[in-house]
């Protein structure tokens, strides 16, 4: 059984104080034989994960040879977006594989959603103490 991976909140608009710290978490994406390190954003109220266009290129993905196009919601609803599986590592836990919205909007975060990083890893939420752990959900 693996322990919890505990990891602290991090900066993203010092002018708001503790509001302005967000839940971001380093993860290893790989696509075919490309892999970038990033930082998602635990995103609780996310439906799916999304990938940021420009991490889609640097993973060598070709936008044209994806043809399972997927429909956004809310502020992204206005750029498309491909279904991409990737192979992520958290920490070192086995690497699983997450699927993603691949949309072409740019000024994104890397989100991790419900569908299906939630679905893949257990997080808890320690806001007051602004840390977060993560857990593959086969440890608990």
């Amino acid at each position: 059984m693996r322990s919890p991976q505990r990891y602290i909140f991090t900066t993203f608009d010092a002018s708001l104080g503790e509001a302005g710290f967000r839940p971001y978490l380093p993860i290893t994406l790989s696509h075919q034989n490309q892999s970038l390190e990033a930082r998602g954003l635990l995103d609780t109220g996310a439906t799916v994960n999304v990938l940021p266009y420009q991490l889609g290129l640097e993973l060598g993905a070709i936008w044209e040879q994806l043809t399972h196009p997927l429909q956004l919601t809310g502020n992204l609803a206005q750029f498309e977006a491909r279904v991409l599986i990737l192979v992520a590592t958290v920490a070192d836990f086995e690497p699983v594989r997450l699927v993603f919205a691949w949309t072409q909007a740019t000024n994104i975060p890397l989100i991790l959603g419900q569908v299906n990083f939630f679905m893949e890893f257990n997080v808890c939420f320690y806001r007051s103490q602004l840390s977060f752990e993560v857990c593959p959900k086969d440890t608990i």
